[in-house]
């Protein structure tokens, strides 16, 4: 089977597709043939040997996937050959891919298999940022930094659903409209307006409740400096680059919190309630509640293409990558 391969970590662009064996399923596995599989940053980061997980030599990036069920493992019985299903393996960019059954749930019939490969990281992420960590009510204001972005997009559509008033801040005027496509009740170019006197404006100076950020660097003390009186601020991850040093005295004197978001360990921790969340996200897209943006596909012998432009903030929500048509 063909597989996008890292034989060495250090640059995206170390990338090769090369021939390897078949997988079989061992005890409590599946063997999926895979179709599609997610890119999402962390792959960027993981490749260049800067991610918080650092996978054995070789590996496909890809941590999310989806396709059809070829094989099953002794012990597994909530699914069979034929069946439709996502995961998350770190490993979706190979024609087939030997994965823990817990990992894997199945997908209503007829969903793409794109966007089954394409929303699971991102909306998982943000659903248990925003449910879990930080409760967010109807009627609160909620922040999004880098909302055009996967998980940004993520957090302004589930925002919506959930009645937060989303506040969207992009770098272009074209992202800025796709986070208006998908519900963002104000807009915010942190690029050619200053953020935190485009917040004092919007909210009349009283702040937001919640902050999601994936972005860091430059951005992330304004936004601290914009909370709202018992606010709590989502560290979500530093795609721009630097991670911020945060004066701690502006949480004291906004009685505000910074909460962390690791949703991969959330996943390990606590399996049960990260399983539900994805039984629950699923439905949701099934139902039509939440329609995750594919904005761009590649065959699997431009993997490294994909990385890259997530890289150089090419693309907006999600991209996959088509393994098997």
């Amino acid at each position: 089977m063909r597989a996008a391969l890292y034989k060495q970590l250090g640059s995206i662009e170390n990338i090769v597709v090369e021939d390897i064996a078949s997988p079989s399923a061992m005890a409590g596995e599946v063997v999926v043939s895979v179709k599609a599989a997610g890119i999402a940053f962390p792959d960027v980061l993981t490749a260049q040997g800067k991610y918080q997980y650092k996978p054995e030599l070789p590996f496909s990036p890809g941590y999310e996937f989806a396709g059809v069920v070829k094989e099953v493992g002794e012990g597994v019985t909530q699914f069979k050959p034929g069946d439709g299903v996502l995961g998350r393996g770190h490993q979706g960019c190979r024609e087939e891919l030997a994965v823990n059954a817990k990992q894997v749930w199945k997908i209503p019939a007829g969903m793409d298999f794109g966007v089954a490969a394409g929303f699971g990281m991102n909306y998982a992420t943000t659903y248990h940022a925003l449910k879990d960590r930080a409760e967010i009510k109807p009627g609160e204001t909620l922040l999004v930094l880098g909302a055009s972005g996967g998980v940004g997009l993520a957090a302004v559509e589930l925002g919506k659903m959930i009645g937060a008033r989303v506040i969207a801040c992009a770098s272009t005027r074209e992202k800025l409209d796709t986070c208006a496509r998908f519900g963002a009740d104000e807009l915010v170019n942190y690029e050619s307006q200053d953020l935190r006197a485009e917040i004092k404006r919007i909210t009349g100076g009283r702040g937001v409740d919640v902050c999601y950020d994936p972005v860091g660097d430059k951005y992330a003390e304004p936004a601290v400096r914009s909370m709202a009186w018992g606010g709590r601020y989502l560290v979500i991850g530093f795609a721009a680059g630097e991670i911020p040093k945060i004066p701690l005295n502006l949480v004291l004197l906004k009685g505000c919190a910074l909460v962390g978001v690791f949703w991969g360990d959330f996943a390990r921790r606590e399996p049960e309630k990260g399983y539900r969340n994805t039984e629950e996200l699923i439905r949701l897209v099934a139902e039509g509640k939440l329609k995750p943006l594919i904005s761009a596909k590649y065959p699997l012998e431009r993997t490294g293409e994909a990385l890259a432009d997530l890289l150089t903030r090419k693309v907006q929500g999600k991209v996959v990558v088509t393994v098997r048509h």
